[in-house]
């Protein structure tokens, strides 16, 4: 597993745009006993070796509750890098085929992850930027090798970088018509200082992100052992000036934002190792960034089309204003959710982006 974790650090060692991830992170979440989503999936890995050199890696997934539960006969691929060699990438892929027709599954889909909330999508645009915390970095040969072997698109992601206005502009209509809808539909905005003040919330929140994309075509629903999972793994990078929350007249969560200062640079830095300085760059990044990146978005599809946006926007911008926050990115969204890109129409941005899964069929 250490072998098969550490390949792209080989692969991508002299590319200046791969941000590497956190090796241990890496091999939790391929640990049965550490990660919960082995509950409802199964996984296995392999590494491709040329001249008794690793070549390629890919991991092959069934998510049980997708394949059981939602009937998708799917097998899923991820974590898949490999060298430039078409048959490497073949003899790979063919792993895949065999254990989905062993299954008796009716195709062939990455990369992805065990779930919604990993990595997802080959990078086809954006191959001079950095990837995110969350996100991957490939070369460009990759779509030419899966075409080549005859994949067809499945679902295509875009991601935008917002610049973001000082606060001396004018935004007075913004700031009153977020005031109306506040007003009109009596909301509340919660606010935090403290990473442990936003837990009581973490459960509406991703309850309120199952509502809010469970229409999308690969949306796997999120259990509540992948929740309680999340909230251990993340709450350490998490900012809690960064999170918001918008409630009803009820009390009931209707929207929130996850927001955090961009650890692109910080994690190059730190090569996959917390220590003995990763931890300090992640810890500086946090604090102190004139980027953020945008993590999880969810609006309660009842409040949609009611403006909600505007108030979203005004205490975005007051947020990132104060914190001196000059540019976001946002986190992949399937392109047909324009409900999500219609956030950005106001601002200056940029489609700088695109990532795609392909599928296959599986011969009988």
């Amino acid at each position: 597993m250490k072998a098969f974790v550490k390949f792209p650090f080989g692969l991508y060692e002299h590319e200046k745009h791969w941000v590497p991830p956190l090796s241990t992170d890496e091999m939790e979440s391929m640990d049965k006993n550490k990660n919960p989503v082995f509950k409802n999936a199964r996984a296995w890995f392999f590494i491709a070796y040329k001249n008794d050199e690793p070549a390629g890696r890919i991991a092959v997934i069934i998510n049980d509750i997708e394949v059981k539960e939602q009937g998708k006969l799917k097998v899923r691929f991820g974590w898949f890098d490999v060298i430039d060699d078409i048959e490497v990438t073949k003899a790979l892929l063919n792993k895949v085929e065999e254990i989905g027709k062993a299954e008796s599954l009716k195709w062939m889909e990455g990369p992805v992850g065990f779930s919604n909330m990993e990595r997802a999508g080959l990078l086809i645009k954006g191959f001079d930027f950095l990837n995110t915390m969350i996100t991957s970095y490939n070369y460009p040969y990759y779509q030419a090798h899966f075409e080549q072997l005859g994949f067809e698109k499945a679902a295509e992601w875009v991601e935008y970088k917002i610049k973001i206005p000082p606060a001396t502009e004018s935004r007075e209509k913004v700031k009153k018509f977020a005031q109306i809808i506040k007003d009109r539909y009596k909301l509340k905005v919660i606010h935090f200082s403290k990473s442990k003040d936003i837990v009581p919330y973490v459960d509406d929140m991703f309850g309120l992100l199952n509502k809010t994309y469970n229409n999308l075509s690969t949306f796997v629903p999120i259990q509540q052992y992948q929740i309680d999972h999340y909230k251990e793994k993340y709450i350490k990078f998490i900012n809690p000036n960064y999170i918001k929350c918008i409630e009803d007249g009820t009390g009931k969560l209707i929207a929130f934002s996850v927001i955090m200062p961009s650890f692109n640079e910080a994690l190059k830095k730190a090569n996959g190792s917390l220590f003995p300085f990763g931890f300090y760059h992640l810890l500086k990044a946090r604090n102190k960034n004139d980027k953020a990146a945008f993590y999880l978005i969810g609006i309660d599809p009842e409040y949609q089309n009611k403006g909600l946006t505007a108030l979203i926007f005004k205490e975005m911008q007051d947020l990132f204003n104060k914190n001196g926050i000059m540019e976001v990115e946002t986190n992949p969204e399937l392109e047909e959710n324009k409900a999500i890109q219609q956030l950005w129409k106001n601002y200056d941005h940029e489609l700088h982006k695109r990532r795609r899964t392909y599928k296959k069929n599986l011969k009988a």
